[in-house]
């Protein structure tokens, strides 16, 4: 029998055996060493198996860390879906709820702004709730807690104006800025810039990164659509879909 052979045998051998029937501790030195390298012989020679165990292995991973997703989704559903205090959009009703952590400075965020806009109205189902989760900079701190400020201080129609104004924004985001931003829209810039540093808006960003913390999220753009994670920026189209998924 060729050594090629044996190697296929020994390799097959190991890999067909069913949990605990190959021990290796019951074999002797000299047989460990011959197994180990009819194995090493067996994948020189035919290394497109470790490719295809690797893709195995990485399939597997993706599979769990979906199902770990949507594990911390069902933990922590309510603080998701329904913190009392997050902007909420698109149709308050809808049967899906797209949920979105995102941060001013974030580019990403800026480039899936329109995307999700228009997903919302083409579909015309999903509710949307954004979650202030400024991490980038200090300039993103300052967007959050002006935007946080507005709502509360204002409603939800001025967070909507301010919040599309701070995501299309291309230069800094400054604290004159934001009260020119205020002055046009006819708001009580005063208020709220009074109302940045209280306790009540510090109170909304700290719930967002404690969840953020509790569910591994450590990057913006984050969306959890129905029960499933997208971790990153995605197409309409790729949003699309998991919707439609989520529909059944």
């Amino acid at each position: 029998m060729t050594r090629t052979l044996l190697s296929a045998l020994a390799l097959s051998t190991a890999l067909a055996a069913p949990a605990g029937a190959l021990d290796l501790s019951k074999m002797s030195t000299e047989e460990k060493a011959a197994f180990g390298e009819a194995v090493k012989d067996y994948l020189m020679q035919n290394p497109e198996v470790l490719v295809e165990a690797i893709n195995v292995l990485e399939e597997r991973q993706q599979a769990a860390a979906v199902e770990n997703d949507k594990t911390l989704v069902d933990t922590n559903a309510k603080d998701i879906f329904e913190d009392g205090f997050s902007w909420i959009g698109g149709n308050p009703q809808g049967d899906v709820t797209i949920v979105e952590f995102m941060d001013y400075k974030c580019t990403y965020c800026k480039k899936a702004f329109p995307e999700v806009e228009d997903l919302l109205k083409k579909d015309g189902n999903i509710r949307l709730i954004v979650k202030e989760f400024p991490i980038l900079s200090q300039q993103s701190e300052l967007g959050a807690r002006f935007a946080v400020a507005t709502k509360q201080v204002a409603g939800d129609a001025a967070y909507k104006t301010v919040h599309d104004a701070l995501i299309g924004m291309r230069g800094d985001i400054s604290l004159e800025g934001l009260k020119r931003l205020a002055a046009d829209n006819k708001f009580d810039a005063d208020a709220i810039i009074k109302k940045m540093n209280t306790e009540e808006v510090t109170a909304v960003l700290r719930a967002n990164h404690q969840l953020a913390e509790r569910m591994n999220i450590s990057g913006t753009p984050t969306f959890i659509i129905g029960n499933e994670m997208l971790r990153g920026y995605a197409p309409e189209e790729a949003m699309a879909k998991i919707v439609a998924e989520q529909r059944g």
